[in-house]
């Protein structure tokens, strides 16, 4: 049963679940006008087509247990052979999994190999950040990196974009993450008619220039073909936003999975989540059986409705339910609606 998505405004990322609520979780974003893809969590793979899985430039792994991680294997096979360089960031150990694995391959030809993968992997701890890396070239040995003195939330900040992290209980330690859009830069497609401009890809460059806050004597070259011949114009960076572009906020997605309900974790998740466009958050077993969520460190769908109200998010998704639901996933679908909505 997967669950309709949808968004009001052009969104620069697009969320997909990569499986039903009751599949192993993970999500994949894509970039809008980009050839790019970051990836949430990595249980079963094969649902997402190789062509996307070699868009992912960076993985977000709350936790290794299986259905968390097991598509690392179906991941390296589809991009093997290929220069890439991807980096992974996971808990405390997730560079010891990710040797582990690797190490159980035999990899004595592919110093012959003409691309050279490499595997960025940084662990995250609650006072710094543990880096390695594995290189196809060199059969995957580990590099090291110095260990890095960290207490920031933030694990990537890009000019459009940043991601951001906090540590959760799952009687491990275990992830969570917001991807957060800085501002979204919209184009008046009326106000560019009316200035005889043309779409195309320098729009993507002049949106770049924005996020990077370039100064207005910029000039931006405006280029399109037209019987085969380029032309261009050049105009300042100034008159081009006050007259075609419109800045609004940003995109927020935040993704938790595999918690225990306490206040600790409730605070940290409300402060991760607060106002996010979209939030996926584990919901596995119904409020009838509290006390076994409890014990297996997860979430009731009415919890995570609760903190999905507290956070004030505009949009609540509901996965990972135990399969002692199944054909029953109805019943947690609207529990935690019922509670997002504050609905009796």
């Amino acid at each position: 049963m997967k669950l309709p998505i949808t968004i009001t405004m052009k969104p620069l990322f697009h969320p997909q679940q990569i499986h039903d609520p009751f599949g192993d979780p993970g999500v994949f974003i894509e970039f809008m006008f980009d050839r790019r893809g970051l990836l949430f969590d990595m249980g079963d793979l094969h649902p997402l087509s190789p062509r996307k899985i070699l868009k992912i430039s960076h993985i977000f792994v709350t936790h290794t247990h299986m259905d968390h991680f097991i598509g690392f294997d179906h991941l390296l096979r589809i991009i093997l052979g290929r220069d890439k360089a991807l980096s992974l960031f996971g808990p405390p150990s997730i560079i010891d999994h990710v040797g582990n694995k690797l190490a159980s391959y035999t990899w004595n030809l592919v110093e012959n190999y003409s691309n050279n993968l490499s595997l960025k992997i940084t662990e995250v701890h609650p006072t710094g950040r543990k880096t390695a890396c594995f290189r196809c070239q060199s059969g995957f040995q580990r590099e090291e990196f110095n260990w890095a003195e960290s207490s920031n939330s933030i694990l990537l900040d890009e000019p459009a974009f940043r991601v951001r992290t906090i540590m959760l209980d799952h009687k491990i330690p275990c992830l969570a993450f917001s991807l957060e859009e800085k501002q979204h830069v919209n184009i008046l497609k009326t106000h560019l008619d009316k200035m005889g401009l043309p779409v195309g890809p320098w729009l993507k460059q002049l949106k770049e220039a924005v996020m990077r806050e370039e100064p207005d004597e910029m000039l931006v070259r405006v280029w399109w073909k037209e019987k085969d011949k380029v032309k261009e114009r050049k105009i300042p960076l100034g008159k081009l936003k006050a007259n075609i572009i419109k800045i609004v906020p940003g995109q927020k997605i935040t993704y938790v999975a595999d918690v225990i309900y306490n206040e600790d974790n409730a605070q940290k998740i409300i402060e991760l989540a607060k106002g996010s466009d979209m939030l996926f958050i584990e919901s596995s077993f119904l409020q009838r059986d509290a006390r076994l969520a409890r014990e297996k460190f997860h979430l009731t769908a009415q919890q995570a409705g609760h903190l999905a109200r507290q956070a004030e998010v505009k949009h609540l998704v509901p996965f990972h339910f135990s399969p002692k639901y199944t054909h029953q996933g109805e019943l947690l679908f609207q529990e935690a609606m019922r509670t997002f909505r504050n609905s009796p």
